[in-house]
């Protein structure tokens, strides 16, 4: 088998690893402050209207996740302990991970400060295994900076994710090819990268609760059903994942959106909600370090109608005061509505920098 192609001319088999680290920024303010070591932690706001950007492990126990509003957080959780970001300590341990990955391979596609997808299908054979390599990176990750990481090890993007998270924390999961499809199969679809809770509740409502219930379902259905999602859910049902991971991609936008389960008309609802996406929106930010100078807002209407209003600015938006800003303005301008509105969100792009980082051989061991 020559050039590691299987001898059908088929495509190498790929060695993807997915490192996320643990709980991230709870881990490193609990690493930094002794007091905090075992106590449930929340990174982010503790005012009324504040929400968790990250939860400790010991948080989490209690049901607080990262995106919950600060109240229901503390509520679940009497004795949390709610802690501000410093996101320049977060970033300088980010590019401390970041070497270790350049150690094994070149080919690294960064999602945040805390996860990243590596190739290592050209480099594995000095190592004997990709497991062998993502084992000497949660390693060197832990003696240098004091942190646990997580990883997945397997044949595409898709699965790699998902593994990094079936054993966390501070674990390894493998999912070699003859796996893939079977393991798949036995997930929920809320697992699924892609599959946010407002598509898997509509999956629920078709029947489609697992990867066997989704590959069961032709392309043609999901196509009528799903649009241009569907390609990627029939080929994720069935293990399957054709995309590369890209060195030094360059982030178009970043933001977030939420959907309501009733549709709303008035301004300050309207506001509020918006509020709740600018939160997830500005963290996304501050984890890829990015600042950019266009700020778009989203809105869905109840007929599925679809709006866009941008402002460009002179300089970079610099803070989430100045990003929520720009989205009240844009969105007030819009008042009144000829409809309610059952989806809104704020993005940012126009990112300083022409390239902003984002994010196999046939018998090579896994």
């Amino acid at each position: 088998m020559a050039d590691g192609q299987d001898s059908d001319g088929a495509a190498p088999v790929r060695r993807i690893i997915h490192v996320d680290m643990d709980a991230f920024y709870a881990s490193v303010e609990q690493r930094d402050d002794p007091a905090l070591r075992g106590k449930p932690v929340a990174v982010g706001g503790g005012s009324m209207r504040g929400v968790v950007a990250a939860a400790s492990y010991e948080a989490r126990a209690f049901g607080v996740r990262s995106a919950m509003a600060s109240v229901t957080a503390k509520r679940r959780c009497p004795d949390l302990l709610f802690v501000k970001p410093r996101f320049d300590v977060y970033k300088a341990v980010s590019a401390q991970i970041r070497d270790v990955f350049a150690e094994y391979t070149e080919l690294i596609e960064p999602l945040s400060l805390d996860e990243a997808y590596l190739d290592v299908t050209d480099t594995v054979g000095a190592h004997g295994s990709a497991t062998a390599i993502a084992q000497a990176i949660r390693a060197a990750i832990r003696e240098r900076t004091g942190l646990t990481a997580s990883a997945g090890v397997s044949y595409n993007k898709f699965i790699a994710k998902i593994a990094s998270d079936q054993n966390k924390p501070d674990g390894i999961c493998v999912i070699p090819p003859k796996r893939g499809p079977d393991f798949v199969a036995t997930l929920p679809v809320s697992r699924f990268h892609g599959i946010g809770p407002v598509t898997a509740a509509k999956m629920a409502r078709l029947g489609i609760e697992t990867g066997a219930d989704l590959r069961a379902r032709p392309l043609a259905w999901l196509q009528a059903e799903f649009g241009k999602s569907a390609g990627y859910y029939h080929g994720a049902a069935r293990g399957q994942d054709d995309r590369p991971v890209r060195p030094n991609r360059a982030h178009k936008s970043v933001g977030a959106e939420r959907t309501f389960e009733t549709d709303l008309i008035d301004l300050p609802d309207l506001l509020a909600k918006l509020d709740i996406a600018i939160d997830a929106a500005w963290t996304r930010v501050e984890r890829a370090g990015l600042r950019g100078r266009t700020v778009t807002l989203k809105v869905k209407f109840a007929d599925f109608r679809q709006i866009t209003r941008a402002r460009s600015f002179a300089a970079p938006v610099a803070s989430r005061a100045e990003f929520a800003g720009a989205g009240a303005a844009l969105l007030s301008a819009l008042m009144p509505l000829p409809l309610g509105v059952r989806l809104i969100g704020l993005t940012l792009s126009g990112f300083e920098g022409a390239d902003v980082p984002a994010g196999g051989q046939l018998g090579l061991a896994l």
